[in-house]
């Protein structure tokens, strides 16, 4: 569900099962060109189609952030991100890329999908487990 769906009188009635928030990141830095900047969209919209269609009524996700900056006070701006969503009363926050980066940490969130290094998806079924495991083992 897009964020944008919900309206202020359906929040407090869906927010037990709508509990878990994704937080794209396109990680465009300005210097693409425009058919660099379409694969890069499209590549994160197919990692969240890996999500989205089969969580549908318990993900809600949120826009995306598009330019980053690859240091580490980005990746602290995504953390406080990602810990006021929660306070606004998501139990989970998923950040999901559309670039791979090895050792991309993020306070506050709860788990990072991104492709694989060598550009690839991650499997459907690697998705899910991951997410399952998030739920069954996390207790906010």
């Amino acid at each position: 569900m897009k964020f944008s769906d919900i309206t202020e009188e359906q929040w407090d009635e869906l927010k037990p099962y709508l509990d878990t928030c994704l937080l794209p990141v396109t990680g465009l830095d300005g210097g693409e060109s425009p058919y660099e900047t379409t694969a890069r969209l499209e590549g994160l919209r197919d990692l969240m189609d890996l999500v989205e269609i089969p969580f549908k009524g318990r993900v809600v996700t949120y826009p995306a952030c598009h330019y980053i900056a690859e240091n580490e006070a980005f990746q602290a701006m995504l953390g406080e991100w990602c810990g006021r969503l929660k306070q606004s009363g998501f139990k989970y926050v998923i950040v999901m890329t559309a670039f791979s980066a090895a050792g991309l940490t993020v306070r506050n969130a709860d788990l990072i999908l991104q492709p694989e290094s060598d550009g690839g998806l991650p499997s459907q079924s690697e998705v899910s487990s991951q997410i399952r495991e998030l739920w069954s083992s996390i207790s906010p």
